[in-house]
């Protein structure tokens, strides 16, 4: 016999209203009550989705490891992103004057429209 069909004849027994005596209803009153406190949970911390152990982990009143890690890998990203774009303008307008610099151009270039005009296109 399973636990189920046990239970489930227990059950059925207790509807049926059996008689016990006074002694064995208070060993199982007793027995009842300390199965209930086992069973009765402590409350959880954080929010209802997170789980008990990562509520107890969290951090400041309920902000937990699962968001404040990732949003500080996100904005070191985009600070890194960001600094690399600065570097790669610095160096396209350095090799731009480079090429201006050394090459042999004449004057007349540097007054042309269309020259002006390949400078914004090239920056």
């Amino acid at each position: 016999m399973n636990e189920l069909q046990f239970g489930n004849k227990v059950r059925q027994l207790l509807n049926e209203g059996m008689r016990v005596d006074p002694q064995s209803a208070e060993c199982l009153r007793a027995a009842r009550e300390r199965a209930l406190e086992r069973q009765r949970l402590e409350p959880a911390y954080g929010h209802a989705w997170a789980d008990n152990v990562i509520g107890n982990i969290g951090g400041f009143s309920g902000i937990s490891v699962r968001f404040l890690l990732p949003m500080a890998v996100l904005v070191i990203g985009l600070l890194a992103i960001n600094s690399w774009q600065q570097k790669q303008r610095a160096v396209d307008v350095e090799e731009v004057d480079a090429l201006l610099l050394t090459g042999d151009l004449p004057i007349d270039a540097y007054l042309d429209k269309d020259f002006q005009a390949w400078l914004k296109r090239r920056g």
